[in-house]
């Protein structure tokens, strides 16, 4: 459909995004990246391309391989592939595992720190095998471990973590089942790390130890008086869940001594929060933890790894301030902060640096994934137009809101504005009275749109804009409905109100003309993202694209591979998506080839995972249909094919075709 044959209403709305003097022709991509802010949040991996479409630098240590993200789509078009579907870049997992690494190697070189950078990556933030599986190879050259926080998470780790130079970190609270699992590790000789959370997890780890006479490796969390800053602060603190005080702490290195075991206590462990925003935070935790470490060794306690926990947070919003979804911080700032920082207390202290250990997971992987849908309709707040001719004996209200759209005018459109406010409140009345018909209220409904539209559009022309009207826009905004769910693939959108990049992967050389926020496909009222990345703060719009009739319309939601991957539940019973493993070869001539498909969940796999028996199933409804037949009422051929259809919708995608 052209602009040109759409509703007035829905004509005069393009004015929310357009620039005062509607030269579309002046769009350009340095437009499309303020808008979308796809270089700030991109940290080098993602960009608007010359032609338009999203574009993917995987490595980064090749800048010139670039692929388009439109590409990908269309060959996943060609091949049958369903969306909504993840797509996922190993080539960017293993770049920022390699990154972080030699930024510590080279940060501990240039600042002649003593000690050595030995990484874990959380599994918790993302435990798909495929992404533990892609970490352990990246990093199996810097002795790049594993951190578990769980029995399941252990288990996997003892199979996948072989490297006997790496750590395996285990923080969580632990029964006696999980410390028999890490003295197991041991046994193989791994380089297993007890963190103990709790004091009575220390008394438990003793009598196993004794009894398999196998010595652990033991590290002590310390319950930092200083608090991490963003939305996980509360979880650091005095009132922190995990981690033993300095009195606890005491306690536990005179009952260690006391049963000969002071030997094993190798590691410090502290954490002050998921996605720091802020680097002071980070600053003042590096200070209080080094000066407890070196306060420690003096005391002949035999600390060789200091573990700074996770934190390093992800600039999701691109604003690089203290926002909750950004960070006032890059990777190198941070762990100058951390080496930097124990050094010069060690060395005021006169102890030896510590090896260093970081269990960023966030950093590590939210870049590598992404949620690739599609856009199936619009919905706008005015619905569809009625015919708002003039008829004989027509209520005063329709009369006077007609007469308005006649006189409107740059002179008079605020004075319109607020008569329609108060001719469509008093409308309400009239008809919740009896006084106006259905067929009255159509009218003034479509003539208020209308109206609205063009006091926009006037409005937009003005260099001020009067306060009132300034909420015309969001008044306006559309609804673009999307085939997903947030519940399954942007859980902490919708959970914690976490603000995830959105942004359509093609024509972005074109001026966006929509204001909208985006609903998914579920029958739940919380099935819709309205924060985006805005000007100054979180938006409850973005600018999109009209959709055209003969041109699907795709929108990526992106920075999804940390925690999105494995939160997402199954409401509505739409389960998990089908994923697509691009892999980068610059000898394809589109840079790029998919290694691999990953099926998503059928309606058979939801149904069963919620105890249903779909070949049960499919028998019952053989049954009904079978008495239908009987009865006369349904062919046979026809059921048979009714039959069919119901067996193949158990087998296919639980989302919409």
């Amino acid at each position: 459909m052209s602009r040109d044959n759409l509703p007035e209403h829905q004509r005069h709305a393009a004015h929310n995004v357009e620039d005062k003097s509607k030269e579309s022709s002046s769009w350009s991509i340095d437009d499309a990246e303020k808008v979308y802010r796809v270089k700030r949040w991109g940290d080098g991996y993602f960009a608007v391309g010359d032609h338009g479409n999203v574009e993917v630098t995987p490595r980064y240590d090749q800048p010139t391989l670039k692929i388009n993200l439109r590409e990908i789509v269309d060959e996943m078009v060609a091949e049958g592939i369903e969306f909504p579907a993840v797509v996922r870049f190993h080539d960017i997992l293993r770049s920022q595992v390699e990154r972080l690494n030699r930024t510590f190697r080279n940060t501990i070189e240039a600042a002649q720190y003593e000690g050595r950078y030995l990484g874990v990556f959380p599994v918790k933030v993302n435990q798909m095998r495929e992404v533990i599986e892609e970490i352990v190879d990246a990093g199996s050259r810097f002795n790049y471990g594993l951190e578990a926080g769980s029995k399941p998470e252990l288990i996997a780790a003892l199979a996948y973590n072989t490297n006997k130079n790496s750590l395996t970190i285990l923080n969580g609270y632990k029964d006696e089942e999980y410390l028999r699992l890490a003295l197991l590790g041991r046994k193989i000789n791994r380089k297993i790390v007890i963190v103990i959370e709790k004091f009575s997890e220390l008394t438990k780890l003793i009598k196993l130890s004794k009894e398999l006479d196998i010595e652990p490796i033991i590290g002590l969390r310390v319950k930092m008086m200083v608090k991490g800053r963003g939305k996980w602060e509360s979880s650091s603190g005095e009132r922190a869940k995990f981690g033993l005080s300095i009195a606890e702490i005491l306690n536990a290195v005179a009952l260690l001594e006391q049963e000969g075991l002071t030997e094993a206590v190798k590691l410090l462990h502290f954490h002050i929060g998921s996605q720091l925003t802020d680097i002071r935070s980070i600053k003042e935790a590096v200070q209080e933890a080094s000066l407890i470490y070196a306060r420690l060794v003096k005391q002949g306690v035999p600390l060789e790894y200091v573990d700074v926990g996770g934190g390093l947070a992800v600039d999701y919003d691109g604003s690089q301030s203290t926002n909750d979804s950004s960070c006032n911080y890059g990777l190198e700032e941070y762990i100058n902060d951390i080496v930097y920082g124990f050094k010069q207390s060690c060395d005021l202290e006169g102890v030896a640096h510590p090896h260093l250990v970081s269990e960023s997971g966030r950093a590590m992987t939210a870049h590598h994934s992404c949620v690739i849908t599609k856009v199936i309709g619009e919905i706008h707040p005015s619905g569809a137009e009625y015919n708002t001719r003039k008829e004989t004996g027509e209520h005063i209200i329709v009369t006077n809101m007609r007469d308005i759209e006649n006189s409107l005018s740059a002179a008079n459109y605020q004075e319109a504005y607020n008569d329609i406010a108060q001719l469509k409140e008093q409308a309400m009345q009239g008809f919740k009275l009896g006084i106006l018909s259905l067929e009255e209220m159509a009218k003034i409904e479509t003539l208020y749109w209308r109206i609205l539209g063009r006091v926009d559009a006037l409005a937009s022309a003005e260099e001020f804009v009067p306060e009132e009207l300034k909420e015309i826009p969001e008044m306006m905004s559309s609804q673009y409905l999307a085939n997903f769910s947030v519940f399954q693939s942007a859980a902490d959108s919708w959970a914690i109100d976490q603000v995830l990049p959105i942004v359509p992967i093609s024509r972005l050389d074109e001026k966006p003309s929509r204001l909208c926020s985006l609903v998914d496909i579920t029958c739940d009222s919380d099935g819709k993202i309205d924060h985006f990345i805005g000007e100054d703060t979180v938006a409850s719009n973005i600018p999109m694209h009209q959709l055209k009739d003969d041109e699907d319309y795709f929108i990526g939601l992106f920075l999804t591979g940390a925690y999105q991957d494995v939160m997402g539940d199954m409401h509505n019973l739409f389960g998990r998506l089908n994923e697509v493993h691009i892999v980068s070869y610059d000898d394809d001539p589109k840079d790029f080839y998919i290694e691999e498909v990953v099926k998503g969940s059928s309606v058979k796999n939801v149904l069963s995972t919620m105890q249903y028996t779909p070949e049960i199933m499919a028998q019952m409804v053989k049954k009904e249909i079978d008495k239908q037949i009987q009865r006369g009422r349904i062919k046979p051929r026809e059921g048979v094919n009714w039959i069919d259809f119901y067996e193949d919708c158990l087998d296919g995608y639980t989302y919409l075709k």
